[in-house]
């Protein structure tokens, strides 16, 4: 459980520091996506890698050496000094945060053989990502109102001590007694095809489609050339044919998209309650608080719940109730008021609780508990690819929508005035420095371009949820009530 806290702290916390870090380390609107980004892209695209290597040398082995340099590129990253260091470091965090993660669903799945008792445990196990994202912006926010923005990383310190004391005395040794060889070219293809994609649609979203579109293509080339690839190997990184089984691709998918949906929410949450309202980070924490608690109590009690009802139905509820989330933020527009986003993040916190527990437990439940390493591996990075995609989809059009939106006065320094020009929170430091009507005049209409924005996110938040809905009521149409 707590590679499955850390994980989930790291990747909400860091949203509370964007206003602070931005004014910090003025990054660009590129920048800062990739400093939200590039942690978990590189940690999807080595979960199927690193847990082939745990296979390989010692699960609990990778394990440790995954938290010692977690814990080393987080101090790094607390302190770095510029936007491109503070990227790298997360780039590394990503690598051994990829270390941490492939051992806990698998390990689940062959500890509870009985059925009810996994559903118990993968329930506690999705409560423990919720639990963080609930945890990191409580004390993320203490952190920020009394120090500087890189103390957020420092969070990562108390967690990791314990499990390295403790886990090479709790924690059994394991190894597969015959792996398979390493796929290193299996490796360049599935990191290449994920870095493509997602930097293809951040180029999509800021310089249009001639920009974006050759390395969306470039990706979806790699990744047909790794499902090829997996598919001609006796004993292959990634066993692709579970996606054949229809429950097993309905569940990875109600997942990635759940993740998309809570990610992207949260991306702007946190930004518009404390730039837009003007709320400190502690105050933005305890505003989203009762969401992130919802999402916990949601998976626990879903668990009877679907003894009595089919998982198809929990699961299309879920992602229903996401979409009313993002509904009732496109309906209200520009005038959006805090209790409308505490709602409509109450909607989001019963939806992807629901939908995150019921899809984890089909997808081990789908698969023989020899596949499960392989069934966690494609279930984890479905998780980090929800994660990614949600800022990067999400985040990009709403980095456009502000771009095109916003109007920059004159009065301000070259750089005062790009900074302004691609992110609120440049925008909101660039006003400080000008006459109060201009600072005034240029906080309003930033504020305006980035709420202006995030309705056309939620609009598209809302179309993903119906159409992930559907696909769920059709896929686990055949996953009985009770498994």
């Amino acid at each position: 459980m707590l590679p499955v806290l850390l994980i989930s702290i790291d990747n909400n916390v860091l949203s509370f520091a964007i206003p602070s870090l931005s004014r910090a380390l003025a990054p660009s609107g590129t920048q800062l996506l990739w400093i939200v980004d590039i942690y978990a892209l590189v940690l999807a695209g080595l979960l199927v890698p690193m847990g082939s290597l745990g296979d390989r040398i010692g699960r609990r082995r990778v394990l440790m050496i995954g938290s010692v340099g977690f814990g080393v590129m987080s101090l790094v990253a607390a302190f770095a000094p510029s936007a491109s260091m503070l990227i790298l470091a997360r780039a590394l965090m990503g690598v051994f945060g990829a270390m941490l993660m492939p051992a806990t669903l698998s390990l689940i799945r062959n500890i509870f053989t009985v059925p009810s008792q996994r559903r118990v445990a993968v329930a506690i196990w999705a409560a423990g990502f919720s639990g963080g994202a609930a945890l990191g912006p409580i004390v993320g926010g203490v952190l920020l109102e009394n120090y500087w923005w890189g103390s957020v990383f420092l969070l990562s310190i108390p967690v990791l001590l314990p499990l390295l004391v403790f886990g090479p005395i709790l924690l059994p040794e394991s190894k597969d007694p015959s792996p398979g060889a390493v796929d290193v070219p299996g490796v360049v293809l599935v990191m290449g095809a994920m870095l493509s994609i997602t930097y293809g649609i951040k180029s999509f979203a800021s310089d249009g489609a001639a920009h974006g579109l050759p390395f969306i293509l470039l990706g979806l080339v790699l990744g047909t050339l790794f499902v090829r690839r997996q598919l001609s190997r006796e004993k292959p990184m990634l066993d692709v044919r579970l996606f054949r089984n229809p429950v097993f691709t309905g569940s990875i998918s109600a997942n990635l998209l759940s993740l998309f949906a809570m990610v992207g929410f949260i991306f702007f949450l946190s930004q518009h309650l404390q730039l837009v309202v003007g709320q400190s980070p502690i105050e933005a924490g305890l505003t989203m608080l009762p969401g992130l608690v919802l999402t916990v109590i949601t998976g626990l009690a879903v668990v009877p719940l679907v003894k009595h009802l089919r998982p198809a139905y929990v699961v299309a509820g879920g992602l229903l109730f996401n979409a009313a989330g993002y509904a009732l933020v496109f309906f209200a527009g520009e005038s959006v008021t805090v209790l409308q986003l505490v709602v409509a993040f109450l909607f989001l916190g019963v939806g992807v609780g629901a939908a995150e527990t019921i899809s984890n437990d089909l997808i081990l439940a789908s698969v023989p508990p020899s596949r499960a390493g392989s069934a966690s591996a494609i279930s984890e990075t479905a998780y980090e690819i929800g994660s990614v995609l949600g800022t990067a989809v999400l985040g990009s059009i709403l980095t456009a929508a502000y771009r095109n939106g916003v109007q920059v006065p004159a009065g301000l320094s070259a750089e005062q005035a790009e900074s302004a020009g691609q992110t609120l929170g440049g925008a909101v430091d660039a006003a400080q420095a000008l006459p109060p009507e201009q600072g005034s005049a240029l906080l309003h209409s930033a504020q305006a371009a980035f709420d202006s924005g995030v309705s056309v996110t939620s609009l598209i938040g809302v179309v993903i949820m119906l159409v992930a809905a559907a696909g769920a009521g059709v896929l686990l149409r055949k996953a009985p009530a009770g498994h």
